[in-house]
């Protein structure tokens, strides 16, 4: 959530920073708030003093002529009267900070400056570009095209519709194994090349951590809800899980920065997407993908979004598949994010280049939501770290790609270089 401190010192210049994603914080809202939460500390101080004052009357009575016992009782009777005032005073401060907590919890994160300011995905701003896309002798097909006609019903939606409904896929033989290949692949390169410590987690968790890194409570209706005895969701990214084991934790600054990959399912219902790539692998409800999440130092953490960018890029490069990078303008920027680049790759059928990796920095954003700290040295006090994730990548989309990219005129797809140790030397699907 964002810094109250700064919040309450200068929220005209937050309010500003944030229309920049379309959001209009109400500030007279949470001036009101805080308003409210300050008169209610201050009564409380004012109770508790004369509550002190009170306690110290007994000899001050005795004095006046009136007995022990009589002195001890009326001041006991003054100091029950005080403390029911102060327990309601309490009680209306905490019921005051959770609003205020409420009302921070649905604000967004406010955009980096370097963010450009536009609407939408038409006005993200392409940064580099690298490979050159494949220049066909043949009419490319798209990857349903190219996977179905695959031997051993490689790709197959119609019955993994039966099972399901829609927005989901069965892959078998060749096709499911280069499927596992990317997914080796990507965590041994990450973990081999890129220095991030292999992870394995639960695809279930609770509404804390969900709340922790953005998704609750605002987008619940893009989680998958499991009914039982508690309260667990399916999660819709290795972020949730991989960055919350930071949650309520102070972390030395010698164990900084820390860099995770995780492969997990991903689990999303794809709420408003109704009617948007409805064929095919591009959208669906259950995909794998290989998270990449980095908890650093504020100082770092900018040259910490470079490099993990940077990471995921040289998937694609080791494959030799061509792509962009974009920056994400203010319009398009997710809730919890101040500053995101999207991979894009090139998809022959479309003509276009589509994401396949955000890479994000949150600053302190999620940090404050799941009080994750880090011991500042040059104080000896905890602060909130600074936390990045991008996907290293979508695996699902990376075979799109693939089969996209790298089909040939009789069906056959050739299988990346990078990829043939995986699949025990095979170099096409045929």
């Amino acid at each position: 959530m964002l810094d109250i401190r700064a919040l309450r010192q200068d929220g005209e210049a937050l309010r500003e920073a944030l229309k920049k994603k379309g959001y209009d914080l109400d500030l007279p809202a949470f001036n009101a708030l805080d308003a409210r939460r300050k008169d209610a500390d201050v009564r409380s101080q004012e109770l508790q003093a004369q509550r002190k004052k009170t306690s110290k009357q007994v000899g001050e009575l005795i004095k006046s002529g009136l007995d022990v016992d009589a002195a001890k009782a009326r001041v006991a009777e003054t100091l029950q009267e005080i403390d029911a005032q102060l327990d309601d005073e309490v009680n209306r401060a905490k019921a005051i900070q959770d609003e205020i907590r409420d009302f921070l919890m649905g604000v967004p994160n406010a955009p980096a400056s370097d963010v450009p300011a536009g609407k939408d995905e038409d006005d993200n701003v392409e940064v580099r570009q690298w490979g050159t896309p494949r220049a066909f002798d043949f009419e490319p097909r798209d990857h349903v095209d190219v996977g179905e006609a695959l031997a051993e019903g490689a790709l197959d939606f119609e019955r993994a519709s039966k099972l399901s409904g829609a927005r989901f896929a069965v892959m078998s033989g060749q096709l499911a194994r280069l499927h596992r290949a990317l997914i080796d692949f990507m965590l041994d390169l990450h973990s081999g090349e890129h220095g991030y410590q292999e992870l394995y987690v639960p695809y279930l968790v609770g509404p804390e951590a969900l709340r922790g890194t953005g998704q609750l409570p605002k987008f619940e209706e893009d989680l998958f809800k499991m009914q039982g005895e508690r309260e667990l969701y399916l999660i819709p990214t290795a972020e949730v899980p991989v960055t919350n084991l930071a949650a309520e934790e102070i972390l030395e600054a010698e164990t900084l920065p820390r860099r995770y990959v995780c492969h997990t399912p991903c689990f999303r219902s794809e709420a408003g997407s109704h009617g948007r790539d409805t064929r095919g692998m591009i959208r669906q409800h259950q995909f794998e993908k290989v998270e990449l999440v980095q908890l650093v130092r504020p100082e770092d953490s900018e040259a910490a979004l470079e490099a993990l960018t940077g990471h995921a890029e040289a998937v694609l490069k080791a494959l030799n598949l061509p792509y962009r990078v974009v920056i994400l303008c203010g319009g398009d920027l997710g809730f919890s994010a101040a500053k995101t680049y999207d991979i894009e790759v090139w998809l022959p059928s479309q003509g276009r280049y589509r994401e396949i990796s955000s890479c994000s920095t949150f600053g302190a954003y999620q940090a404050r939501r799941m009080q994750a700290r880090w011991r500042n040295p040059d104080t000896g006090k905890p602060e909130p770290l600074h936390t990045l994730n991008g996907s290293g990548l979508a695996v699902g989309r990376a075979l799109v790609a693939i089969l996209e990219n790298y089909q040939n005129e009789d069906g056959s797809v050739t299988v990346p270089e990078a990829l043939r140790p995986y699949m025990r030397g095979r170099d096409c699907l045929r």
